[in-house]
């Protein structure tokens, strides 16, 4: 997951912090990490100060890493025995911490220090992007400037650079991201005659047949702290949209908001949808068998259904996101992927593009990594491995393809976490019986606050 807002990176969730399952808080907090999108797009007259340190060739580079990315650094350097390296393993920004920013504000204040290549998730870019202070360099190079070709740039899964990109220029590159999709119980939808559903409405339909014919039987849950970015962000809920890289939209009375919310809380209401989070304590031993339908990421399929829950080979599949009944445009959420920056302090930006271009893009890791890859063709390698598709009741790579392609791009890379806002007021308010729908403008109020706390203003129109 990239980090828990991953299996995953970005800003990370504390989503596995309770979980009862066999998948590890910290490989969970990996594929959750959190990635958010940003509005703002590389322009081709985008201008950049950039001017490298001085280049020594050959030069030994220090690279930061999380537990769960260490292997792929360490099988860089087994495969490149000419590259001198410095690998250290640290958090990679899981669950909100702000380590890496805090090391690299001392390091702008004492002149040295500052490693040449992090995993880290978008949240760390918005900050990462711009100076610590006045006088210091951007502590990431915009490797748009003549450092990764453009071809190599144009090859990720669509949008899933854009937290990467902020005034004209993209400074860092997506390791994996987490595009939500529709995951069932195909042995069981088959043996109650239940159609896959295609439409959100299809979806409410069903889910209250389901509680009506098979009660105790779920269609998904919003209980986990980063339901909101399966649901609310596929709906295209404008809750973190920058209108300006200043400016943040939260608009929760948009009707993408409230028909998502009231749909939910229809669902919640029909007891066919869980307030209880998949990950929570003693979910997966009472709940985990009646779990027909789960709306979420691409990481689901194997860190939720098989290691978490146990459910036995060859049941669940995988479908398309659901669109709205009439509206031609699809759109998904994200909930994880990981980045990968370069240091503009770098003596060595050779040797650090290098290994991010590697680590990102090639099939030789990537067709192996524990979560589904931003880069296109190395995709579609790892959708060629056995271990990452036997697993499953039907062939997952197009709706995994298809998904990765549809990531809605209004919700916002923002210098705060999505996350916080709705696992402190919303649910609660879940947790004690009131409705997402009369919970919305606490959840809006909630958010405005975080984002003037970041300097952003705040319009809600």
């Amino acid at each position: 997951m990239e980090s828990s807002r991953s299996p995953r990176t970005g800003r990370r969730h504390s989503l596995l912090r309770t979980a009862a399952v066999t998948l590890s808080l910290a490989t969970a907090a990996a594929l959750a990490g959190c990635a958010s999108a940003d509005t703002t797009t590389p322009s081709s007259s985008g201008q950049s100060a950039f001017k490298p340190v001085a280049q020594k060739e050959g030069s030994q580079i220090t690279v930061w890493a999380d537990s769960t990315r260490l292997p792929s650094v360490q099988a860089y350097q087994k495969s490149h025995p000419d590259v001198k390296m410095k690998i250290v393993t640290y958090d990679g920004g899981a669950d909100g911490s702000t380590y890496l920013q805090s090391k690299v504000q001392l390091f702008d204040r004492t002149g040295s220090g500052w490693p040449d290549v992090v995993f880290g998730t978008p949240t760390d870019v918005t900050w990462a992007s711009e100076a610590t202070k006045p006088g210091a360099r951007p502590f990431a190079a915009p490797l748009d400037e003549k450092l990764v070709p453009r071809s190599t740039l144009d090859g990720f899964a669509k949008g899933s650079l854009t937290p990467c990109q902020f005034n004209g220029h993209t400074y860092c590159m997506r390791n994996d991201i987490a595009q939500v999709l529709l995951w069932y119980n195909k042995s069981l939808m088959d043996k109650w005659g239940y159609k896959v559903p295609t439409t959100w409405q299809e979806y409410e339909a069903l889910g209250k047949q389901v509680a009506k014919d098979h009660p105790g039987y779920l269609v998904g849950s919003v209980g986990d702290t980063n339901s909101h970015e399966s649901y609310f962000w596929s709906g295209q809920c404008p809750a973190f949209s920058l209108v300006k890289p200043d400016t943040l939209r939260t608009d929760l009375r948009d009707p993408k908001c409230t028909r998502m919310a009231t749909l939910l809380d229809n669902l919640i209401s029909a007891k066919a949808i869980a307030t209880q989070g998949f990950f929570s304590q003693g979910f997966a031993k009472n709940s985990g068998s009646k779990v027909l339908m789960a709306y979420g990421p691409s990481w689901y399929g194997q860190y939720l259904f098989k290691a978490g829950f146990k459910t036995p080979a060859k049941q669940i599949a995988a479908a398309p996101p659901l669109t709205w009944q009439g509206e031609s445009t699809t759109a998904t959420g994200n909930v994880g992927g990981g980045v990968w920056m370069v240091s503009s302090h770098s003596a060595n930006l050779k040797a650090s593009t290098d290994l991010v271009t590697w680590l990102t893009t090639s099939d030789e890791n990537q067709a192996t990594a524990p979560t589904y890859p931003a880069y296109t063709q190395a995709a579609k390698a790892w959708l060629a491995n056995p271990a990452n598709r036997n697993y499953f009741a039907n062939d997952v790579s197009e709706p995994f393809e298809q998904a990765a392609n549809e990531v809605w791009t209004g919700w916002s890379n923002t210098r705060f976490s999505d996350s916080t806002a709705w696992s402190s007021v919303v649910l609660p308010a879940l947790t004690s019986g009131k409705s997402l729908t009369e919970t919305l403008p606490a959840w809006q109020q909630e958010i405005a606050g975080e984002a003037r706390t970041q300097g952003y203003k705040v319009v809600d129109q």
